[in-house]
């Protein structure tokens, strides 16, 4: 690197040591996109009221022990516990729903922790005036969406507010899964030469939002990916232990989970433009917008790091062994190695670009789509 260009990370270094303070006197729209505002009111409010060791590591579920109870083989039962809310606008959208999204982004949350989803909970705040036959079709959903995933909704709660108070129907989930396999997944566990793979093409959901919001002269034929992934993470953990780390790509898409791990791990995560999947339509419509696809949400999607091999095996075999998982899988069968995890420079993501360039693929700044899930 050039002095230049050491200058210029080590003062992007020291801006992201500095202590997460929110500088905004009232919650903006901004905070809830998934990127940096996001990251630092989670780190700056709520995390310092609430730390904890199950919190603090701050991944999509907590995992805990429960010495009462055995699981099979007579080891201490390990439980993950997640919970969500979904304020999605339109709440009908091609692929999907605000119903069948809260189910599977749950299910989700459980299965990137490395557990068997088992139960949820769903809490609806209703506007006065909300159809009833809309709240139906989502209750609807959710119930197919659930028999999908292998899970049962066992409790629940319900509020009405006021003509004006929220935007029609959200919903709050929350679910419990068991941890089968003595599995640690964690963003603070990628090492030097891992691999990082991605699922199938990236920045459906967003797209679809987007463009079902009516708002923009865009015709594309694109629907929403959402999914439940426990399937295909339990094929994934069957075929391979080397997995470090398991993220689904919701809010702040890509790019922000690939921040969250280098910045936990200390590590660089390098990432080749060329291999990362998008289809075309998706491509077309973020660049007539100007939005980077990386930063786009997906809803049926997982971010993998895997291992590099040790012993007399190279780093590319436990990669491909997990390609492989996922591709035999009918949700991964566009799966995709797309780049390495390297030691410099710690904390960044660096994208090798189509053009032969290097460029720094920082936190998401900004709300380019508001209201995706």
């Amino acid at each position: 690197m050039t002095s230049r260009e050491e200058q210029v990370l080590e003062r992007v270094d020291r801006a992201r040591r500095r202590k997460a303070r929110v500088r905004e006197e009232h919650i903006t729209m901004a905070h809830g996109a998934g990127g940096r505002a996001t990251q630092t009111l989670i780190e700056a409010v709520f995390l310092d009221a609430f730390r904890n060791p199950l919190l603090e590591p701050l991944e999509d579920g907590a995992v805990f022990q429960v010495p009462a109870f055995t699981a099979p083989g007579g080891a201490v039962a390990r439980l993950a516990f997640t919970t969500d809310s979904y304020v999605v606008s339109p709440l009908f959208f091609p692929g999907g729903d605000i119903g069948d999204l809260a189910v599977n982004g749950t299910v989700n949350d459980l299965a990137v922790c490395g557990a068997r989803p088992l139960y949820l909970s769903a809490g609806f705040v209703l506007e006065e005036g909300f159809p009833v036959e809309d709240l139906r079709r989502v209750a609807a959903s959710m119930a197919r969406a659930a028999a999908a995933a292998g899970v049962a909704i066992v409790t629940g709660d319900t509020k009405v507010v006021q003509r004006g108070r929220a935007d029609g129907c959200y919903v709050t989930t929350a679910g419990v899964g068991l941890l089968d396999r003595d599995t640690r997944l964690g963003v603070a566990r990628a090492r030097p030469g891992d691999a990082v793979l991605v699922s199938g093409p990236i920045g459906e959901h967003g797209v679809t939002i987007m463009l079902a919001r009516g708002e923009l002269e865009i015709e594309a034929d694109v629907t929403s990916d959402t999914a439940p992934l426990n399937g295909l993470v339990a094929a994934l953990l069957q075929a391979t232990g080397s997995v470090r780390c398991l993220r689904d790509a919701t809010r702040g898409g890509v790019a922000t989970v690939l921040n969250e791990i280098a910045l936990a791990s200390g590590v660089a995560v390098v990432v080749d433009e060329d291999a990362v999947p998008v289809r075309p339509d998706v491509r077309g419509a973020c660049e007539l917008l100007g939005i980077d696809p990386l930063y786009v949400a997906c809803e049926g999607r997982v971010v993998v790091v895997v291992a590099g091999d040790t012993g007399g095996n190279t780093a590319g075999n436990t990669a491909q062994d997990a390609l492989a998982a996922l591709r035999g899988h009918p949700l991964g069968a566009d799966a995709a190695i797309i780049g390495r995890v390297a030691a410099d420079p710690p904390g960044l993501v660096l994208l090798r670009t189509a053009f032969g360039g290097t460029r720094i693929v920082d936190m998401l700044v900004g709300d380019p789509l508001p209201r995706i899930c």
